[in-house]
């Protein structure tokens, strides 16, 4: 029964997420998650300048915008933009089935960094599967209470997150899988 609440939570975000791009073209789809990627990435050079440094000399990156909605159980989800050294981008989504204390809805920015090449072409090719932690922290515009930055080292990259809207507090257990949108590539 909790399976199924934490999937049809993960559904609700992920369609919450997608909103109205479902009648976007596949172009306008592209433009609108590349725009996303910018914008979050000048976000996260503004609060750590080094990072600029660090993304130009990776073998690649990747940036994601998430939504969700936490209560217990909760599921989150959205979309993003991997680049290779030579700048191709592939289009990606994500989505998070989480269970624990935690209480929270909001939006998350994310950046991973990745070190090697194998591990930049790993996640294009395999998509990630990873568990999560906790955080507390309330955000809305520009203006943001608690730890709501993180950065963490998972399988190769180094992983920064940004929670850009929203309150969330507490723990939890969660399952995180990013794959490539066939849609969009």
């Amino acid at each position: 029964m909790r399976i199924r609440s934490a999937a049809a939570a993960l559904a609700c975000a992920a369609a919450f997420a997608a909103g109205a791009a479902f009648a976007a073209s596949t172009t306008d789809k592209q433009a609108e998650l590349q725009k996303a990627a910018d914008a979050t990435l000048m976000k996260f050079y503004k609060s750590k300048p080094a990072l600029e440094k660090e993304v130009k000399a990776s073998p690649g990156y990747a940036v994601f915008t998430t939504y969700g909605l936490t209560f217990l159980i909760g599921g989150s989800g959205g979309g993003g933009v991997a680049k290779n050294a030579a700048g191709k981008p592939t289009y990606m989504s994500m989505g998070q089935v989480s269970a624990g204390p935690k209480i929270g809805v909001g939006s998350t920015e994310m950046l991973m960094v990745f070190k090697t090449p194998k591990a930049y072409q790993d996640f294009v090719d395999n998509g990630w599967e990873f568990g999560g932690g906790g955080a507390a922290s309330a955000g809305a515009g520009k203006h943001k209470a608690g730890e709501g930055e993180g950065e963490k080292f998972v399988n190769d990259a180094r992983v920064y997150t940004y929670t850009k809207n929203g309150v969330e507090f507490g723990g939890e257990f969660a399952g995180t899988k990013f794959w490539k949108d066939k849609e969009l590539n």
